[in-house]
């Protein structure tokens, strides 16, 4: 019992449930309660000092600049290392000096322009703009305003412009927002190179080409990488200059939200990568030295940045900080209708080690004591908080490769409050069986465990291989099985080898198991469904700047004499068995063999059966029947005559080995008075 007098730190209100789960967990008991009562005692500061989370997160609509009803302009920006801040800009013919900000209280500097005398705004749509800092020193520093929400850069420049957005005529979205997925089949993608044409495609492009690809394979979410504005188009979006700006490379920010508008009329829910991990070192055109100071949105000295991304780090215990973050989060949500977030970083985020040279066994030691950035995590916990308590249809995932327990539990059980973790170690598997084994050396168990090893009631998103695969200097699945044969010998004109049929073959093996198996979401990035040959690159001086590898031939599925479009075919005809039977939103799968000998995996799940076998010169169809005694749905094949079913088994038999002796993969699925084989 508590002493008189003495208040008990807030605890968790269903921690306990998650204790209960994982018995594990319980001598870690007090860590989750300290985490909840950070976390706990913040929210509580910023309802009883902001007027609420509400308002607090509204703050994208009061700082950086906006226009008032009358046409008035309302500037605010945080500096706290700044003696004296100015706007200039074309409105008033760029003079430095002639509009000062009045300065606030905890570093926060305002300035109001009233309307002109006709009643138009002062800065007009479209005029450029500088926020002008008076450092310590005495230096006048040009600086985009953080919270800019268009920023261009003009083909004779190296840093980009702030444009003051604010048309006359704004896009009105016309469709509802898809209701939350049971079944999560994401389609990871980069608009730029959405295109087999070497430019950086735009947003109209992907709305009118892309999106309706992206429904005719049964995907129903997009997950868009590289929005957030980057000054540097190679860095694949993860070096975030303008963190408010919609990139200007692909078009307009009302090109974007059509493009979501449009999406959402096809029912396919559209999720950002957000980039909350970390920072450009941009100080022209981005957050770095701001004011003037290494500080400000980051740590001072060497905690401020990241030593392997050259980045600059953000303080999460800051209280701008966490205005300007949570701000961010809620602006793409309200203002461009995304549905959800990717989470990039988030093991940088979790760890001061920022996971740089560090292996994570699974010890839960690993997760609990002082290398654990508990300030980041709970600045987590307050964005997944206030994504769930403002808009509960939106979805969040993290990209932990650490497997950090209870990240995918609600905040009130002292979880990080995400609703998917990325399954990091899947592909990184395939990956190392292909490069490192034989065929015949694949271990059965090892794929299973590795496919099925996720932490309890905690969802994860599978998938076969990651977009960092598709970077020059690494290979694409596809690439790896079948290399330089994909130049020669992808049509149908030419000889089926053995290399680019078992290639083939495992690439829609790998990726159906994955899918089935491997958690409760699938993502994939784009073009690997069809096996995009060759690399990605985008342009840079180490390759002339060319485009002509970051595309996507696209083009490639439409040509009937080329092989890819039965990848592309067997990628379509996967997701629409799975929209029709629902296997990720049903419990984990049941394995009932992983034969090393024979090299077969079967298991059942949302009932249906599937059956892989791996072995590179032998089928088993007599044993495969015998091994379906006992599992469910077998009554209902034993009220059908076997003679057909053998029938069936030995057509698909015949068929397949006269396209490939050794590599099969075939589906059963089961449904009252139906029995359907199909082979894949």
């Amino acid at each position: 019992m508590a002493a008189a007098g003495i208040t008990q730190p807030p605890q968790p209100p269903k921690l306990q449930k998650l204790l209960e789960r994982d018995p594990y967990l319980a001598p870690f008991e007090k860590d989750f309660q300290r985490r909840y009562s950070l976390f706990y005692n913040r929210l509580k500061n910023i309802e009883e000092n902001e007027g609420g989370l509400d308002k607090f997160t509204k703050s994208y609509k009061t700082f950086g600049v906006n226009q008032f009803v009358d046409g008035g302009i309302y500037c605010k920006e945080w500096a706290p290392g700044a003696e004296a801040v100015f706007l200039t800009g074309d409105f008033n013919g760029w003079n430095p000096f002639s509009h000062p900000y009045k300065k606030m209280e905890y570093g926060k500097w305002e300035l109001f322009i009233p309307p002109g005398q006709d009643g138009y705004p002062p800065v007009p749509h479209g005029s450029k703009l500088k926020v002008v800092i008076r450092a310590q020193n005495g230096e006048l520093l040009y600086r985009i305003s953080p919270w800019a929400r268009y920023v261009v850069r003009d083909e004779d420049k190296v840093n980009y412009d702030w444009v003051h957005w604010n048309p006359p005529l704004s896009y009105i979205r016309k469709h509802p927002s898809p209701k939350r997925l049971k079944s999560l089949r994401i389609y990871e993608s980069h608009v730029g190179i959405a295109s087999p044409e070497g430019k950086v495609a735009s947003y109209k492009n992907f709305t009118y080409n892309v999106l309706p690809r992206v429904k005719d394979l049964g995907y129903n979410c997009v997950q868009l990488m590289a929005i957030m504005e980057h000054a540097y188009y190679a860095s694949f979006g993860y070096q975030v200059t303008s963190f408010f700006a919609a990139s200007s490379r692909y078009g307009t920010p009302d090109d974007l939200k059509e493009m979501i508008d449009v999406a959402h009329s096809m029912g396919i829910t559209v999720l950002l990568d957000v980039v909350h991990s970390h920072a450009s070192k941009n100080s022209e055109d981005g957050l770095n030295k701001f004011d003037g100071t290494d500080s400000c949105f980051f740590h001072s000295g060497p905690r401020g940045n990241h030593q392997l991304w050259d980045s600059r780090l953000f303080d999460y215990a800051n209280w701008e900080v966490l205005r300007f973050l949570l701000s961010n989060l809620r602006m793409w949500i309200e203002e461009y209708r995304f549905d959800g977030f990717r989470f990039d970083g988030v093991t940088s985020m979790l760890y001061h080690h920022h996971g740089i040279g560090t292996g994570f066994s699974g010890d839960y030691n690993e997760y609990f004591g002082l290398h654990v950035d508990e300030d980041a995590l709970c600045y987590l916990m307050l964005a997944n908080h206030m994504i769930n308590f403002l808009h509960p249809e939106c979805i969040t995932i993290a990209e932990d490769v650490s497997g950090m327990p209870a990240l995918c539990r609600p905040v009130a059980e002292g979880g990080g409050g995400f609703d998917y973790r990325l399954a990091m170690a899947i592909p990184d598997k395939w990956i190392q069986i292909i490069k490192e084994l034989k065929d015949e050396d694949w271990n059965m168990g090892n794929i299973v465990h590795t496919l099925t090893n996720r932490r309890y009631q905690e969802k994860y998103i599978a998938y076969a291989e990651s977009h960092d695969q598709a970077l020059v200097g690494d290979k694409t699945l596809a690439f790896r099985l079948m290399d330089a044969e994909m130049y020669t010998n992808m049509s149908v004109l030419s000889p089926l080898t053995p290399v680019i049929d078992r290639g083939i073959q495992l690439h829609k093996m790998i990726r159906l198991i994955t899918h089935a198996l491997g958690g409760e979401s699938y993502l994939n990035f784009m073009g690997n469904e069809f096996g995009h040959p060759e690399w990605l690159d985008f342009p840079r001086k180490g390759n002339n700047e060319s485009y002509h590898y970051a595309r996507r031939q696209f083009n490639l599925t439409e040509d009937h004499l080329l092989r890819y479009r039965f990848l592309n075919a067997f990628d379509r005809d996967m997701n629409k068995l799975e929209e029709r039977f629902g296997w990720l939103a049903s419990p984990p799968a049941y394995v009932s063999e992983k034969h090393e000998s024979n090299k077969v995996i079967a298991f059942e799940r949302a009932g249906l059966i599937f059956i892989f076998n791996f072995h590179p010169i032998k089928s088993f169809w007599i044993l495969m029947l015998q091994n379906m005694e006992g599992i469910k749905g077998w009554t209902t094949v034993q009220s059908t005559s076997l003679k057909n079913i053998l029938t069936i088994i030995d057509l698909i038999h015949l068929w397949c080995t006269f396209q490939a002796e050794w590599l099969l993969c075939f589906t059963m699925w089961i449904s009252k008075n139906e029995v359907l084989y199909k082979y894949l």
